[in-house]
């Protein structure tokens, strides 16, 4: 049986989320509690996780891009709970299109629930906002977070801003 994934409203006055990360792949066991993707809002970047035990299927909304609350992100392939106990090779493929993979990968962070963005000195002078997925990756990299402009709300650094800082480092100016 296919579920359908909706970009959740992660706040009273939320309208809309930006999709900044996948964090699990087509194909991929899900177990209730994990994090599926980290969605920018006007408060910052979130990790939403699943509610349910399922398989990961089609991917329907791309990096980048703004949908409202409510609007379809994946396709979750419900499995019987015998099936998601197994090996993933034995369960029937979710779809033979399988999306390229995003070029920054999020690791789940551990523990259950929505974890805000953490804000260093939200409101003091001379403080950057860092979603906690950009500043594990700048540290993974081995940037650092002043070099970077932050192109998330009110300018805090995310996801992207480390991936093009990190394209800009590997290939050159």
């Amino acid at each position: 049986m296919t579920a359908v994934y909706r970009m959740p409203s992660l706040g009273a006055d939320m309208e809309a989320g930006t999709l900044i990360a996948w964090a699990k792949e087509p194909g991929e066991r899900l177990v209730k509690g994990d994090v599926i993707a980290v969605v920018e809002t006007q408060k910052g970047a979130i990790e939403v996780e699943v509610f349910h035990d399922a398989i990961m299927g089609r991917r329907l909304v791309e990096v980048g891009e703004t949908v409202p609350v409510g609007t379809p992100m994946a396709e979750l392939e419900m499995a019987p709970p015998e099936t998601t106990k197994g090996r993933l090779d034995e369960v029937a493929p979710v779809s033979s299109e399988i999306p390229k993979p995003a070029e920054v990968q999020i690791a789940p962070a551990a523990g259950p629930g929505i974890r805000p963005i953490e804000v260093t000195g939200a409101g003091t002078a001379g403080r950057r906002r860092v979603s906690p997925a950009a500043r594990r990756l700048a540290r993974d990299l081995g940037l650092a977070l002043d070099d970077l402009r932050g192109t998330g709300p009110g300018g805090a650094i995310v996801l992207k801003d480390v991936s093009a800082a990190a394209g800009k480092v590997e290939h050159g100016p």
